[in-house]
Parts: structure tokens; C-alpha cells; sequence
């Protein structure tokens, strides 16, 4: 990882290049999507005791997928909030197709 980020476009760059496996982009893809089903259910249901599944999920699978299918330290500890935020930009344009799920991995 470079010394320190300063902009979040060199950071989104820097968290594409972290996420560049197939198994690394859909954990991450169903973790957010587990964490908006969580939110739609707790508004339909009001059992607000369910939204501690939210960092289960959202963080979860992600954390899971950096240890054992990308082998790389997730950016969350260092940059926690640019970090969450490309999580959910990942997560919408795999949705919108402007980032692909399988990319060109190193060999």
C-alpha cells in the first residue's frame, strides 16, 4: 500500500486494484446486498434489533473474502470511511454494469 492516499479517486483506484479476484467482487457485491435487505426489513417489519446484522454483513464478507480469496489486508483499517464508501460504488456499478465482476487477474 502506498505511503498515504490524499485523494479518494487515487484511493478508488488503489481499492480496484484490491478487488481485482471474481470471489473478492461477489462476496463484496452480497454483502451489501444482504445489508440493504436487512434495512428494507427492518422498515417493513420495525424490528430494529435486526440492524446489527448490517456490520455482519457489510463488513463480513468483505473481510472474509480479503483473507481468503484475494490474500490482501482490507483498506477498511486504514481507511475506514473511503473504504465504505467504495463499497457502495462498487457495489452499484457492478449493478449498472460499469464494472465488471471477472477483471484481468494477474497470474
Amino acid at each position: 500500500m502506498p505511503d498515504r492516499i490524499k485523494t479518494y479517486q487515487e484511493f478508488y483506484e488503489f481499492y480496484l486494484d484490491e478487488h481485482k479476484k471474481l470471489g473478492t467482487r461477489i462476496f463484496h457485491f452480497l454483502g451489501i446486498l444482504f445489508v440493504f435487505l436487512v434495512i428494507v426489513f427492518v422498515i417493513y417489519t420495525g424490528k430494529e434489533r435486526f440492524l446489527w446484522y448490517i456490520p455482519i454483513f457489510g463488513y463480513g464478507f468483505a473481510w472474509l473474502s480479503h483473507a481468503f480469496i484475494e490474500r490482501n489486508k482490507a483498506a477498511t483499517f486504514k481507511y475506514p470511511l473511503w473504504s465504505l464508501i467504495s463499497d457502495f460504488k462498487l457495489f452499484f456499478e457492478l449493478l449498472i454494469g460499469k464494472q465488471k465482476f471477472r477483471t484481468q487477474e494477474k497470474a
